[in-house]
């Protein structure tokens, strides 16, 4: 399997000039941990996780060091703090040295870039523009999808997964997020939350009607709040 048949192309993104706070209520609003910062070609030029906001003035959480220890510490590391704790901008407190992968990456590559690097998310560019992006989070989803997936074509997955999602977005009760949507040896693996037993269904019977798929599996959970 390879970084196109599990990301999430639908990709929430900001500028370089989003303001700090907002980025911030995104983070919470979409319960997401990270975003791409991207130009206005979607050229991805950074990324912004909640590890670049934690240490801020506004909270008090700034990093502090004795007067000594602040002597011995270079100042490109003290201007970089200094910039992460008050930069008022996605461009100011961004990590600009973006680990990104292809289309074609295979997924064995990303959860070596995961497990090396200590990331949670890779955006996937192709020609120099923002494409997806893969998370933790989807590598689990389809390893939970698997079964003989080695003996199905890769390419047909691929068709009836955009299919689906094609059928889903044209649904306003239906599962808009990518990641919900894997697809195995002509398996449908659906997963996320659904607000009643009738959009169970209603997915189910959708998912079905896509020419090449050989079964449906419903992970989904029934949202009862």
């Amino acid at each position: 399997m390879r970084a196109s048949d599990v990301m999430t192309s639908t990709v929430i993104t900001v500028n370089p000039e989003t303001a700090v706070a907002d980025v911030a209520r995104l983070l919470v609003e979409r319960r997401i941990s990270g975003v791409p910062v991207v130009d206005s070609h979607n050229r991805v030029i950074g990324i912004l996780t909640e590890g670049d906001l934690f240490r801020r003035h506004e909270l008090g959480t700034e990093r502090r060091r004795g007067r000594w220890l602040e002597m011995l510490t270079s100042n490109v590391t003290l201007a970089s703090e200094y910039l992460h704790s008050h930069g008022r901008t996605a461009g100011d407190v961004m990590t600009r040295d973006v680990i990104a992968v292809t289309p074609d990456t295979p997924l064995a590559r990303i959860a070596d870039i995961f497990e090396k690097e200590r990331i949670k998310r890779v955006p996937v560019i192709e020609n120099g523009r923002l494409q997806g992006i893969v998370s933790r989070g989807n590598l689990v989803q389809a390893l939970g999808s698997i079964g003989n997936w080695e003996s199905s074509t890769a390419a047909d997955d691929r068709r009836i997964r955009d299919l689906v999602l094609a059928e889903f977005a044209r649904l306003s009760w239906g599962l808009h997020s990518e990641s919900n949507v894997v697809v195995t040896s002509g398996i449908v693996h659906l997963w996320g939350l659904v607000g009643s037993q009738q959009e169970q269904a209603a997915l189910r019977v959708a998912a079905e009607a896509i020419p090449g798929v050989k079964g449906i599996m419903d992970h989904t959970i029934l949202n009862r709040f």
